[in-house]
């Protein structure tokens, strides 16, 4: 584990104490770490054999949100989220890469480095920040043997045939997470392997590999290839020890997945593996949930075709983390409008203070009640919902100023700067890093550019793809071009 220096919190920055729901005794806890000063957080990442969809992006923003905050405050985290790249298996007990790999006739290990590449092109997009460490399953098959040597050892595990399972009933809180029995969880048990377990709800381990199983490694077992529970708390305690802080996921993860962790790792070390559990609800269409199992499923990139990428991002975080998130073009473009109206307020500080002065007015912008109130909604559970709504109130006091005839001086548009860069930017994340970012000149502008994408926009208008046809528009104007469509075609100018 990496040792991290522990270093005191900017309490001058949350006043009030940071609760969090804890999935584990399913209720809201005060925030306290193990160390002072710093957080050792897990995510389980994603399975990548496909490209990432709308819910990965609820679940992997819900996230970067907590990442975020936590930075925010002063502590120092330590992100670990996983690449599961062998082990996943669908009911039928095949590898879900492996499955794709053969569909399109190509090694394991191309598909899985395809779309690992693929996924972090799209949280780059959707402005989510990169894990500390990335470990990926393929690259910790020695620490996940010696686990399950471990496990043995303590008679919680039992070798049949080559594959090794892990005994449920050797622990007696198996369950405590998600509040299942033993008896609950026969159900979905696959059939192919139910006649080698002890017990119907014994999980593998280790799985024997089948002589066509590309993916494969030796082990005192036989050759084989780790099942998918035990790779997050081989990865998790290799590098934030053997008990830490906050383990996170999808709600649909709960069980078994990470019912599965707790028991083999507390089995393994005799210590609580995790303080917090804190578990984001589903992506949904028209009410049922969003998977690629079920065909429902739009991607990111399809998404970030009709929409800004910051423009999905603010609609996710506009649902709690912990809510259901329904999915619609309707409800994108509901977030672009709200969007584009903090997007445009926040820059519009920005050119002023281009020409400010330190002019005193007699009414101000006070930031400070906007500050609290922000505050307190993130720390009760990280709300995000609410912080939007103070920052849209406080969008509509600065208007206001900047509208009123007595122009607001240096001092204040510097201070609702930084709210909006403190809140908006840093903490959320759903405005540029750069609100000027790509402004442009009549010295710099490729005009040529931007006459093709106005072709383009014309184009998107005549099929009726006024989504695109909108993007292109709010794009043009967000870095300065401004587009006026006139009965003899569309023209375009530099805004003032």
């Amino acid at each position: 584990m990496q040792k991290v220096k522990s270093r005191k919190v900017r309490r001058t920055l949350n006043p009030q104490p940071l609760i969090l729901y804890n999935s584990l005794t399913r209720r809201k806890e005060p925030f306290k770490p193990l160390h002072e000063g710093t957080v050792g957080m897990y995510v389980c990442g994603p399975t990548v054999y496909s490209h990432s969809h709308i819910g990965h992006g609820k679940s992997y923003v819900s996230f970067d949100i907590i990442v975020r905050y936590l930075r925010f405050l002063g502590y120092k985290v330590l992100y670990v989220q996983n690449i599961t790249d062998v082990g996943h298996l669908l009911e039928s007990g095949e590898d879900r890469v492996l499955k794709q790999s053969r569909l399109e006739e190509v090694h394991p290990m191309q598909i899985a480095e395809t779309f690992t590449r693929s996924y972090f092109e799209d949280m780059d997009a959707v402005n989510v920040l990169r894990p500390d460490i990335a470990p990926r399953a393929t690259g910790h098959i020695l620490e996940q043997i010696e686990l399950v040597k471990r496990l043995l050892k303590k008679g919680c595990a039992y070798e049949v045939n080559g594959s090794v399972y892990f005994d449920t009933r050797s622990f007696k809180d198996y369950g405590k997470l998600s509040g299942r029995s033993l008896e609950d969880t026969v159900e979905g048990t696959r059939v192919g392997t139910r006649d080698e377990k002890k017990n119907p709800q014994d999980f593998a381990l280790w799985k024997r590999a089948d002589p066509e199983h590309i993916m494969r490694w030796p082990s005192p077992w036989g050759e084989g290839f780790p099942g998918w529970h035990l790779e997050c708390s081989a990865m998790s305690m290799r590098y934030l020890g053997e008990s830490f802080d906050i383990h996170g996921g999808g709600l649909d993860n709960q069980f078994p997945h990470h019912e599965c962790e707790i028991a083999q790792s507390e089995c393994a070390t005799g210590k609580p593996f995790v303080r917090y559990w804190i578990h984001n609800n589903l992506v949904t269409v028209n009410g049922q949930k969003m998977s690629k199992s079920l065909g429902n499923f739009v991607t990111l990139k399809d998404a970030f075709r009709k929409f800004d990428p910051l423009v999905v991002r603010f609609f996710i975080l506009q649902s709690h983390y912990r809510s259901p998130l329904d999915f619609s073009d309707e409800a994108l473009k509901a977030a672009q409008s709200g969007w584009e109206k903090l997007f445009e307020t926040a820059r519009a500080v920005k050119k002023e203070l281009e020409t400010a002065t330190d002019r005193t007015a007699r009414e101000k912008i006070d930031p400070e009640p906007f500050r609290e109130r922000f505050l307190e909604a993130m720390n009760d559970d990280f709300n995000t919902p609410q912080a939007i709504a103070v920052l849209f109130d406080f969008t509509r006091a600065v208007n206001q100023r900047l509208n009123a005839d007595a122009k607001p001086g240096m001092s204040e548009l510097k201070a609702a700067d930084k709210l909006f860069s403190d809140f908006a930017g840093t903490v959320l994340g759903i405005l540029p890093a750069r609100l000027e970012r790509g402004k442009v000149s009549d010295g710099s502008l490729d005009v040529a550019l931007v006459q093709l994408l106005i072709d383009v926009r014309a184009e998107a208008r005549k099929q009726k793809l006024f989504a695109l046809s909108d993007m292109i528009r709010n794009r043009l104007k967000s870095i300065g071009i401004v587009l006026e469509d006139k009965k003899e075609g569309t023209e375009w100018k530099l805004e003032k």
